[in-house]
């Protein structure tokens, strides 16, 4: 197996897969002799599945890399031929530009997956339960609560912390300045996922307000957090696609997608992949394993395979 940028799965796994393939009948004969080749992107979820797919593959024979993509751009890659696969195509966020992808060719659907999505700025449930903002989960509580969520970096004003800017642009900065927000409230950009959580601790611990983006299914489900409710989303309501950009996020799907000689070039890999269907649990579980066990992305993939046979050797049969 090759990695670029990447170290490979160790040795431990890889003989688990083998001895467990021995051991189940699970068929192993290779598709193409190319890699499939994963992407990797910045958040926890992702990253463990892209190594329990890059698990399941092998198992059955197949060469892996794994590369760090942009999560945006990626598409146009799987459509260049550049990358095979994208496992965790969240509708609001990427929807977009996954359908351009396809509207050029090159790039298929290959599948749903049982979860459903939302991405949203929220508040860590503790954030209501101290009354930090009175009547939230309602946006219109945030014209008289900032001064509970003020940060150094602020300005005076309250902060919502979001992810990486490569994600959404400028969605969140556009929505505070529709909604009539902005003299109250700034948007700051977070490096990575980590940083989201770094921050959810953080604020808890200083007993402070605290506004981040943030989605579900994610290992947050289980600690209690609560998303904004902002005016409903429709068709067109968002600034860049001629909206007035009031709207908050859609709750959508989460598909899979491939390039489209990936049937033809890996067609027992592809069957595979097209079986592939998590739900919004066995997500949430694959992100507590790295967000709040605080294993490698690669050690928690060893676990989540070897604890879940039963769910993931059904589809590469």
């Amino acid at each position: 197996m090759k990695l670029r940028s990447f170290k490979p799965l160790g040795a431990v796994l890889a003989a688990g897969l083998i001895s467990l393939s021995a051991a189940t009948g699970v068929a192993r004969a290779a598709d193409s002799t190319q890699p499939i080749v994963i992407p990797i992107h910045n958040w926890s979820s992702q990253i463990v599945m892209a190594y329990v797919l890059g698990g399941m593959f092998e198992s059955m024979g197949n060469n892996v890399e794994y590369v760090p993509a942009d999560s945006q751009a990626v598409y146009e890659s799987i459509r260049n031929g550049d990358v095979t696969i994208s496992h965790e195509v969240w509708q609001s966020t990427f929807g977009k530009s996954f359908y351009n992808a396809m509207q050029k060719g090159g790039v298929i659907d290959a599948g749903t997956h049982s979860a459903t999505t939302l991405e949203e700025m929220g508040v860590p449930n503790w954030v209501i339960e101290q009354n930090l903002c009175p009547g939230l989960p309602n946006w219109e509580a945030l014209a008289d609560c900032h001064e509970n969520f003020t940060t150094a970096d602020s300005g005076g004003k309250g902060r919502w912390l979001e992810g990486p800017q490569s994600w959404h642009g400028d969605l969140m900065p556009e929505r505070l300045e529709a909604l009539g927000l902005a003299d109250k409230w700034t948007v700051k950009f977070a490096g990575g996922a980590d940083a989201l959580w770094t921050e959810l601790a953080s604020a808890k611990k200083e007993g402070r307000g605290t506004i981040v983006f943030n989605w579900t299914p994610n290992f947050t489900d289980a600690d209690g957090f609560t998303f904004i409710e902002f005016p409903e989303y429709y068709e067109g309501c968002r600034k860049s696609d001629g909206g007035d950009g009031k709207c908050g996020s859609p709750k959508g799907w989460l598909k899979k997608a491939a390039n489209y000689k990936f049937p033809r070039t890996h067609p027992a890999a592809y069957t595979a992949f097209s079986r592939v269907d998590f739900s919004t649990k066995q997500i949430g579980e694959m992100a507590a394993l790295v967000d709040t066990d605080k294993m490698d992305h690669k050690d928690a993939a060893k676990k989540w395979l070897a604890d879940n046979e039963g769910v993931w050797q059904p589809w590469v049969k």
